[in-house]
C-alpha cells in the first residue's frame, strides 16, 4: 500500500505538471527559447551519458542466455504496441479524436523503460539479470528502432521519421554520448554508483527542461485551443485500455511459451513499459517544435498511470510467490 500511495504522489509527475503550468503561464519566447532548447539539450546529452555509464556489461552478460525470453520482450515492444497504436487510429474521431491518436501511435513506437522495468521486476522476485539485459537491449535498440516506426507510420507534416537530419540528431545527442558514458565506465562507475541518487536529479532535471521547451513552443502555437479539458479523460482512457491489454497479453504469452514465473515477470514489466526518458528527447529531434507537446501528452499520461499499476501488480507477484 505504501508504494502504491508512492506511485500516485509521485513527486516526479508533481514537478511535471508544475512545469506544464509554468509554460502555460509563462512561455519560453524568442531568444529565451533558444537558450532553453541549448540548455535542454545539452542535459539530455548528459542524461544518456550517464544512461551508458549505469550499464553494467557483467549483468547483461549474465542475462543474454535467455534469448527467447529477449525477443518476446522485444516483440510486445516493437510489434505488438505498434500495432495496437495503428488500430487505435482506425477508431472513428468521435471516440479517438485524430490529434490524442497520433500521440497514443507515437507512445506505442517507444521503447521500453529501463530503470523502472527493473526495479518492479525486483519487487515482484522476478528474474532481474534477464531484466537488465531485456531493458536496456530495447532501449538501446529503440535509438533506431522508434524513429524507423516514426518514419513507416507517423505523417506529422514535418521533418519526422527516417531524414538523415533526424538520424544524425539521434546519433550525436543520444547514441554517442551513451556509448562514451559506456566506454568511461570503468573510470567513472564507481562515482556514477556512489552518487546515483544525485544524478538521477540529471535525468529528471532533462526531462523536465525538454518537457519546458515543448511544451512552452506548443502554448505559443495554441495548445489549449486543441486540447479540451475532455481530452484528458480520453487519453487517460485509452491508456488504461491499452496498458490492459498488454498486460494481459504478455502474461499469457508467458504461460503459453512456457516461461518460469521469474521470466514471466520480466515479460509483464518490461514487455508493458513505455519510456518517458527516451521518448521526449526523440520527440523534440522527429518532430517540428510546435507540435512536440501535442505529441508527449499521451505519453505523460501512460508513464505515471503504467506506473501506478505497476507498482501494485509488484506487490500482488511479491505477495503470491
Amino acid at each position: 500500500m505504501n508504494r502504491f500511495l508512492a506511485a500516485i504522489v509521485d513527486p516526479f509527475l508533481l514537478a511535471l505538471l508544475a512545469t506544464v503550468g509554468l509554460a502555460a503561464l509563462f512561455p519560453a519566447m524568442g531568444h529565451a527559447a533558444g537558450i532553453v532548447d541549448i540548455v535542454a539539450d545539452i542535459a539530455i546529452a548528459l542524461l544518456f551519458f550517464f544512461h551508458g555509464a549505469k550499464l553494467s556489461r557483467d549483468a547483461i552478460l549474465a542475462g543474454m542466455g535467455h534469448w527467447r525470453l529477449h525477443l518476446t520482450v522485444l516483440a510486445s515492444t516493437f510489434v505488438l504496441f505498434p500495432l495496437l497504436g495503428l488500430a487505435a487510429g482506425l477508431l472513428p474521431a468521435s471516440l479517438l479524436p485524430p490529434v490524442i491518436a497520433t500521440g497514443i501511435l507515437y507512445l506505442c513506437l517507444l521503447p521500453s523503460t529501463v530503470q523502472s522495468s527493473i526495479a518492479f521486476v525486483s519487487i515482484a522476485g522476478g528474474n532481474v539479470p534477464a531484466s537488465i539485459c531485456s531493458a536496456s537491449a530495447s532501449n538501446l535498440l529503440g535509438i533506431f528502432i522508434t524513429p524507423l516506426l516514426v518514419g513507416l507510420f507517423m505523417n506529422t507534416g514535418g521533418p519526422a521519421g527516417i531524414s538523415l537530419a533526424a538520424l544524425e540528431a539521434i546519433i550525436l545527442q543520444l547514441l554517442v554520448p551513451f556509448i562514451a558514458g559506456h566506454l568511461a565506465r570503468p573510470l567513472i562507475g564507481r562515482f556514477v554508483q556512489k552518487h546515483k541518487q544525485t544524478i538521477s536529479y540529471t535525468d529528471r532535471g532533462s526531462i523536465l527542461l525538454v518537457v519546458y521547451s515543448a511544451f512552452s513552443a506548443a502554448v505559443v502555437e495554441g495548445l489549449w485551443h486543441k486540447v479540451a479539458p475532455s481530452d484528458l479523460l480520453v487519453i487517460s482512457a485509452a491508456s488504461i485500455i491499452l496498458l490492459a491489454i498488454i498486460l494481459g497479453t504478455t502474461a499469457l504469452v508467458g504461460r503459453w511459451l512456457g516461461f518460469t514465473l521469474a521470466d514471466r515477470i520480466v515479460l509483464v514489466f518490461c514487455g508493458s513499459k513505455k519510456s518517458l526518458v527516451s521518448g521526449v528527447p526523440m520527440a523534440g529531434v522527429l518532430f517540428p517544435v510546435a507540435q512536440v507537446g501535442l505529441i508527449i501528452l499521451p505519453l505523460m499520461i501512460f508513464h505515471q498511470i503504467q506506473l501506478v499499476v505497476c507498482t501494485w501488480l509488484a506487490s500482488r507477484y511479491r505477495q503470491s510467490a
